[in-house]
């Protein structure tokens, strides 16, 4: 009997550990999110606001979205801002960290800590810097551009000129705060790789470039993938870094992306039934690409 008893103990103490987390997370982010579900099927305007009833609108919201145009430019341009940003943080991150690790630890370590700055640098403190580098009439970006005879871009307005040029700056700034975290990871896999490998593979003639590319990164191609993934998740989700520049720019109606768009569409426009099915929109897109990351997650992990 006390067998059992144990047995049955054992298997239910991860489900204790595990309760007043879930627990916590179901009351801080399920009501929101049911609210937001319902919400989506109504004409949630201004008025309602103030208490009046909600008028019951069924797919409609969700139909309007999908028929306006506007959606579908907005739709594209987000996906290929995350595609942009997420490849080149990517590969900028596996640059760093083989760079690291064939640098010596002094050297590493500075890059390690700057890395961590720049990754623990607030966001409104990094747009702000950001700003002031590519002001129109005293920034450094333009500056720099006009003192090497490219007189084109004297008092160039790279945030309201046109959408590529925002999207130009943007993209800057969403690598360069999610680069550290990226080459941090990366840097700390390939570590891991086990040194009499890499030892047989120089003994077999393999140059440093070949074990980097026929060795170390399939050996952690698990973990760049992951972070891949992540990083796609995060960049499609991107809000305030856009929100931010838009108010430098001026251009909001063209550099929208889905963050931006849904914050428009509730706050400004007061339609908040629209900008609920825009947001659960967002979450199946979000929800799809987490399953993605689970599954490569089970699969690392050796989880059928």
């Amino acid at each position: 009997m006390s067998k059992t008893v144990s047995n049955k103990r054992r298997k239910l103490a991860p489900w204790m550990l595990l309760a007043p987390a879930s627990i916590m997370v179901l009351v801080a982010l399920g009501y929101p999110l049911v609210r937001q579900l319902i919400m989506s099927f109504q004409h949630f305007g201004l008025a309602q606001q103030f208490g009046q009833p909600a008028e019951w609108a069924g797919l409609s919201n969700y139909q309007s979205i999908v028929t306006d145009p506007y959606f579908w430019s907005v739709f594209i341009k987000s996906v290929l801002f995350c595609a942009w940003t997420a490849g080149i943080t990517m590969v900028f991150g596996v640059g760093f960290a083989v760079l690291m690790l064939r640098l010596n630890a002094l050297v590493r370590g500075i890059l390690t800590t700057t890395l961590i700055v720049v990754w623990a640098m607030p966001a409104l403190a990094s747009l702000t810097v950001w700003q002031w580098l590519v002001d129109p009439r005293s920034g450094l970006l333009n500056y720099v551009l006009t003192s090497i005879g490219l007189d084109g871009f004297k008092n160039f307005h790279w945030l309201g000129e046109n959408f590529w040029t925002f999207y130009l700056v943007a993209s800057g700034v969403i690598i360069w705060a999610s680069l550290p975290l990226v080459a941090i990871t990366i840097y700390a896999a390939l570590a891991q790789v086990p040194g009499d490998v890499l030892e047989a593979a120089e003994i077999d003639g393999a140059s440093n470039f070949q074990q980097i590319r026929r060795i170390m990164l399939p050996m952690i191609g698990p973990v760049i993938s992951l972070i891949g993934v992540l990083q796609v998740i995060w960049d499609l989700r991107v809000f305030t870094q856009i929100y931010v520049l838009q108010q430098a720019g001026g251009i909001a109606s063209e550099t929208n992306l889905l963050g931006t768009y849904v914050y428009e569409t509730g706050i400004a426009k007061g339609d908040y039934g629209v900008a609920s099915a825009l947001a659960m929109v967002i979450l199946i897109l979000t929800l799809v690409l987490t399953g993605k990351y689970l599954q490569m997650l089970y699969r690392q992990g050796g989880i059928d």
